[in-house]
């Protein structure tokens, strides 16, 4: 073996270890405890971050949080993580987030989703659903916020409205589609 291939396969090893690693710490379930902690980490970064960010979610009729959602992948990506669905500040439900996808591939990464239901119908819709699926259940719209720009409530119409944070702030050009939520009932 050449030192190029056996750099790649070590890089690749690399990456399937990360993959399997970041995959199984998803896979534990969290406790009630540990999903709350994470989803007021996950909203005081929000509103520090994000201009008009408290003003806008003082607006919705509830706020889905998901702290951390794993995603791996060689070819084929599985992504997963945990959350809660808040009203006026209080937890109503606890709900896990999944989807999976294929083709080319590789890698790991973990992002911070917030949902935003802007009307009463949304989320009683969200709510009564056995297992809401983004773009089949429920179209979301995603929200790109650059640098210097601030959330208005009053100029985002759409009913339910995402936001998808990386390591460094909001992620732009990333989608939910696919996406799958269920309730779950955590200890």
């Amino acid at each position: 073996m050449s030192f190029l291939s056996k750099s790649m396969f070590t890089r690749m090893g690399f990456l399937i270890l990360a993959c399997g690693m970041m995959l199984a710490q998803a896979a534990q379930a969290a406790s009630k405890a540990e999903i709350d902690a994470g989803v007021r980490d996950a909203l005081a970064r929000f509103t520090k971050e994000v201009k008009g960010g408290q003003e806008f979610l003082n607006g919705a009729k509830g706020v889905l949080v998901f702290p951390k959602i794993y995603k791996g992948g060689l070819v084929v990506g599985i992504e997963g993580g945990e959350g809660a669905l808040l009203a006026a500040g209080n937890t109503l439900d606890y709900y896990a987030s999944g989807s999976a996808s294929w083709g080319l591939q590789i890698g790991a990464q973990s992002k911070t989703v917030v949902v935003a239901f802007m009307t009463a119908e949304a989320l009683e819709k969200f709510r009564a659903s056995s297992g809401w699926k983004v773009g089949v259940d429920g179209s979301v719209a995603m929200v790109d916020v650059g640098a210097g720009k601030a959330l208005d409530s009053k100029t985002i119409k759409d009913p339910v409205v995402g936001f998808v944070f990386g390591q460094k702030g909001l992620m732009a050009n990333l989608t939910l589609e696919g996406s799958k939520y269920e309730k779950i009932f955590p200890k």
